[in-house]
């Protein structure tokens, strides 16, 4: 025995004894025995002696220690002779055992193994299914050629096993037999077009993934098993949902139409009634919309959306790509809730799904809006995660949450993360060059950090600072300014070079400065860094060229300290400079050019998404993730112009159709092959009526009977239901047994010619059919997929198809979601999701992202409480289907100081599209109004949430102006209370008594006010008084009273509330300000509050 093997045999003893394994007594010479190279401790002899033994628990056992010793890593493949021996054992948990040994050392020990193969053919034939299945595991572990044809025959005898078990067994050989012998791929076909028919459950994700590795390009396969995999999806084992998923994402983008064009419906009675005559069906189909969803390709998108709420985050994974590359715009954001949950997740799960929510975000921002704070960064979260969720808070900004957004990274660039503070501040800037509206604030905010002590926030927002100002240089020379001064403090190389570059580049503007700076780095020339160097000798040149009476010799000092430089990059950039702008005989005609070549304008710089390109691989793969097309990659292929031929996907039913004749009694159903579970809501959702069918099974066991008896209970019960709900009339009872018997006799044709299972609904968790009522899927809701979902069993079918149809985003209280939680919710359509301006932190924060010129004593604050109140702008009747409502956010206006914020929502409430929204004439012509941009379309039963400011002058008068589309004009006019002309102050007790103290005599206006109850707490009080009023709550000692501080937002005049319990339930109310009517107006409204109390 060599040394090597002693090292790894006493190895296996070490484990052997951490185990708790006793070993038999072994001879062994002298001392040397307990040596660590000792050649003669033969650790694995009595393992050896326990397999050759005539008892069978000595052989078990000593299995047992060796697959111990596997899983632990030690190395056991000298035991093989001795195993090998026991493969013809009539033990079946022996048997298993030795099959374990045999798939991890057979590809070792092929001689060996090879020797017993006829043994292993035995077992191929071995009543247990379970022996099967590991022998042929076994047999197609050999990575031996010449058995080849040993493998195909054990394949194909497999693939027709009873036991589903060993058919999943076999799928599983197909990938590792095409491994070894890719010459065997048109036997190997064969085997797989056996088993896609298979309806087993526990064999479908394995054989699709054997399809996957041989011949994912033969979609032809699929064709006829596409609807029964649609079917048996949910009931798969999870790693197989994963697989199908992946593979029917790639079939549908083959087979059906885009759903994304224009005017893209879904028509669920795309099928005629039985009444229905031909000359209908033609003049339905003359008048329907250019693109109808193809039933299939509805019926791939059910059946995968119980899946989001799968636990395996892989499939959730999954389902949401699907939806994202093959849903209808409108309803891929069922997914969000789902993408959403899988951040509570491990870190590892959360990089992934991040990745993907940030390619998404770019495209569709309204879908992950609503959820934003899910987003924030979290102080336990690793870097890569922060910047994921940098990035995706980055794509969501928009003008209405900006100032949230802008808040957060206000804290974010105070994080100990270097790395992320300046992926902030790169964000920063993103969002100043996206929403012009905050690009001065940003800018500003910018300048700020210029005076942070932390070196890498510096340098970050030198380089943001830069690119900014290269969108508009004309306006901040004095920022330039600034940074000149700031030059001597800075030490990052990549700042300094960025500021030396702003020098040269806008130098006309900074003529004093700019050559200031240019002698400060010759001083320094030879000890910069190289990427300075090379901006000096630019700023050298480009100053030579504009001023070269005060920078000549020093430009001709740096390019002689560069021409000799150790870098041949800046020796290299001197000399190509000094032939460019010093004319000489050498320099010819390029002199003529040096202006034009050094001072040419640049075009601004884009600062885009990292994530903005990573669309062109499909979400959820190897490829998106590292943005690179890696080895088996396969791409989405386009949506084909004209969709193929549907009918290839329909199985033929052996059973004669006898069903077209009108009976009266009970039909009995065909079972077609290509269906498993199957709702009867197709059929209710075409003929309008509540009655439910029979549920469909194409399984050939015992439960068909037992099924259709059930479901022609459940129908009754449900025709019964509908009958009381028609308050007893006759007429409706007669409808719905018509539309029953309607039903039953048109069941086979609809199976014969219709998509199975095409239009119906299931469950959370796909179990059947669902009553209409609790329906209330994003996806149906959105589509008009169901259109029955008011209709009562009195109306005419007809009638409830067309009209429900426009009833769209209604959400049932009945459904109950595990993605339904209170904290994922997304908020009301009349309150605003987002803040819509500037907050007023944001303004006051020396280390924020803007400046603020207000004093400390009297600072402007956020309110401790806003109660949001929606007024009503425009009813859709009067709007001719738009309608407007809105509300006072209580946030400082991001337009203009003196304006007051506005949240306007608009809703179109019609069937058609509204275009070009905008606000027209205003009265008087002298107010003063920042209108929202133009929308340009809004979709039918589509909201926008849009900001406005309106400069009421601290009047209370109504700002009147026009709302406009693109065909009509409304006169609509805002008129805001009193305490929304305020912005709330903060101040201490002794400041407020010292302004009350100036605003006495007439500037004072005071009421008694009589309380509803005496002991009231001071929270209700503060509670009613902002409810009326956008004041701010100044701290006191004294219980019994009550102080609140704010200034108007026009004209700034401060505004003093006070509030004096006396004893019982009366208190005196007093306003000092100099506006005395809104005093007054002020004092009235305050009193009828307090009153309520």
């Amino acid at each position: 025995m060599s040394t090597a093997v002693s090292y790894n045999d006493q190895g296996g003893a070490e484990a052997a004894v951490e185990a708790g394994m006793e070993s038999t007594p072994t001879s062994s010479s002298t001392g040397a025995a307990f040596g660590l190279f000792s050649t003669d401790f033969k650790k694995n002899e009595d393992l050896k002696e326990m397999l050759e033994s005539n008892k069978e628990s000595l052989k078990l056992e000593a299995m047992k220690r060796i697959v111990g010793l596997i899983a632990k890593g030690k190395n056991s493949s000298e035991l093989f002779p001795a195993v090998v021996k026991n493969v013809a054992s009539k033990n079946i948990e022996l048997k298993k055992l030795v099959y374990v040994y045999l798939v991890r050392y057979a590809e070792e020990q092929q001689d060996l193994a090879l020797l017993s193969i006829s043994t292993f053919q035995r077992a191929l034939k071995d009543p247990n299914q379970f022996i099967r299945a590991s022998m042929l595991r076994v047999l197609s572990s050999f990575r031996v050629p010449i058995i080849v044809p040993i493998m195909m025959l054990a394949i194909k005898d497999a693939a027709s096993d009873l036991s589903p078990y060993v058919r999943k067994t076999s799928a599983h050989a197909i990938q590792k037999l095409y491994s070894l012998d890719p010459d065997q791929k048109e036997h190997l076909i064969e085997v797989i077009e056996k088993l896609l028919k298979d309806k087993s459950t526990l064999v479908a994700g394995s054989v699709v993934m054997a399809f996957e590795e041989v011949c994912p390009d033969r979609i032809d396969l699929i064709h006829k098993n596409y609807r029964k995999l649609c079917n048996l999806l949910v009931d798969v084992e999870e790693w197989g949902q994963v697989v199908i998923i992946s593979m029917l994402t790639r079939y549908a983008r083959t087979q059906f139409v885009s759903p994304w064009k224009e005017g893209a419906t879904f028509d669920e009675n795309d099928e005629k009634s039985f009444y229905d005559s031909e000359s209908e069906e033609t003049k339905v189909h003359s008048e329907a919309k250019p693109y109808v969803m193809d039933p299939d390709h509805r019926l791939l998108l059910r059946n995968t959306k119980p899946l989001l709420q799968s636990r395996n985050t892989a499939v959730v994974m999954a389902v949401a790509q699907l939806y994202w590359h093959l849903a209808p715009k409108h309803e891929v954001g069922i997914v969000t809730k789902s993408l959403v949950r899988l951040l509570r997740s491990h870190r590892e799960v959360q990089y992934i799904v991040l990745q993907n929510v940030a390619t998404m975000s770019i495209q569709r921002k309204g879908m992950f809006e609503p959820f934003m704070k899910s987003f924030y960064v979290r102080s336990t979260d690793a870097t890569h995660i922060k910047t994921l969720k940098l990035e995706i808070l980055t794509n969501l900004a928009n003008e209405a949450n900006i100032s949230t957004i802008l808040r957060e990274f206000q804290t974010y660039v105070k994080s100990q993360d270097k790395a992320f503070a300046a992926a902030t501040i790169q964000a920063i800037g993103r969002c100043a060059t996206n929403i012009s509206e905050v690009t001065d604030t940003c800018l500003n905010g910018l300048v700020l950090l210029l005076s942070n002590r932390d070196e890498t926030v510096v340098a970050e927002s030198v380089v943001v600072i830069k690119k900014l100002l290269q969108t508009q240089p004309t306006q901040h020379s004095e920022i330039i300014k600034h940074m000149a001064k700031l030059f001597d403090n800075i030490t990052v190389p990549m700042a300094r070079a960025s500021i030396l570059w702003l020098m040269g580049e806008y130098c006309d503007r900074v003529p004093k400065i700019a050559p200031d700076v240019l002698r400060k780095m010759a001083k320094t020339f030879t000890t910069e860094d190289d990427l300075v160097k090379l901006q000096t000798v630019n700023l050298a040149a480009k100053l030579y060229l504009t001023n070269s009476k005060q920078t000549k010799l020093l430009t001709q000092y740096i390019l002689n300290l560069g021409k000799y430089d150790q870098n041949y990059d800046i020796r290299d950039r001197t000399r190509f400079i000094r032939q460019l702008i010093v004319p000489s005989e050498k320099s010819g005609a390029l002199y003529k050019y040096a202006r034009r070549i050094l001072l040419a304008p640049k075009p601004a710089p884009l600062l885009e998404s990292a994530f903005k390109d990573r669309d062109r691989f499909q979400l959820g793969t190897l490829s998106h993730s590292l943005n690179s097309k890696v080895t088996g990659y396969q791409e989405l292929s386009d949506w084909p112009d004209v969709a193929p031929d549907p009918t290839v996907r329909n199985v033929e039913i052996i059973e004669p159709v006898k069903e077209w004749a009108p009976m009266l009694g009970k039909v009995k159903k065909s079972k077609p092959v290509d269906k498993f579970y199957s709702d009867d809501e197709e059929e209710k959702e075409n003929d309008g009526s509540e009655s439910s069918g029979s549920e469909d099974s194409s399984s050939d066991s015992s439960e068909g009977s037992d099924s259709e008896e059930e479901s022609s209970e459940e129908s009754d019960k449900t025709s019964s239901d509908s009958e009381k709900s028609s308050s007893g009339s006759e007429k409706s009872s007669s409808e719905s047994e018509l539309e029953q018997k309607k039903k039953r006799t048109k069941k086979a044709p609809q199976k014969q010619n219709k998509t199975p299972a095409a239009d119906s609904d299931s469950d959370e968790n796909g179990n059947g059919p669902v009553a209409q009522e609790s329906s209330s899927s994003p996806e149906i809701s959105s589509s008009s997929e169901t259109d029955s979902d008011d209709s009562d069993s009195d109306a005419p079918p007809k009638k409830s198809d067309v009209r429900s149809k426009p009833k769209v985003q209604v959400k049932s209280k009945q459904e109950v979601s595990l993605l339904d939680l209170d904290d994922f919710s997304p908020p009301p359509a009349d309150i605003p999701k987002t803040a819509p301006a500037i907050s007023s932190s944001l303004l006051s924060d020396l280390e924020g992202l803007s400046l603020s010129n207000v004093s400390s004593a009297m600072q402007v604050t956020a309110p401790s409480f806003g109660p949001v109140k929606t007024y009503e702008l425009l009813h859709h009747m009067t709007g001719k289907g738009l309608s407007a409502k809105y509300h006072f956010p209580r946030q400082p206006c991001l337009y203009q100081p003196s304006m007051v914020a506005v949240q306007v929502i608009l809703t179109n409430n019609s069937d058609h599209i509204l275009e070009e929204i905008h606000v027209g004439d205003r009265s008087p012509a002298s107010l003063n109004i920042h209108c929202f941009n133009t929308i340009e379309r809004l979709e039918p039963e589509a909201s926008v949430t849009v900001s406005m400011g309106i400069d009421f002058s601290d009047s209370t008068q109504a700002a009147n102006f026009q709302l406009c589309t693109k065909e009509d004009r409304f006169g609509v006019s805002i008129q805001p209370a009193v305490g929304e002309l305020l912005m709330p102050a903060s101040m201490t007790q002794q400041d407020f008594s010292k302004e009350q103290g100036k605003l006495l005599g007439m500037n004072e206006t005071s009421a008694t006010v009589t309380m509803a109850t005496a002991n009231i707490s001071s929270h209700a009080i503060s509670k009613q008084v902002l409810s009326v009023a956008n004041v701010g709550v100044v701290s006191s000692n004294q219980n019994n009273s009550h102080r609140f501080a704010g200034r108007t937002v026009s004209s700034g005049a401060l505004v003093l509330v006070s509030l004096e319990l006396k004893e019982s339930a009366a208190a005196l109310l007093t306003i000092n300000t100099e506006k005395t009517v809104m005093a007054s107006m002020l004092l009235r409204d305050l009193k009828q509050a307090l009153a309520q109390v």
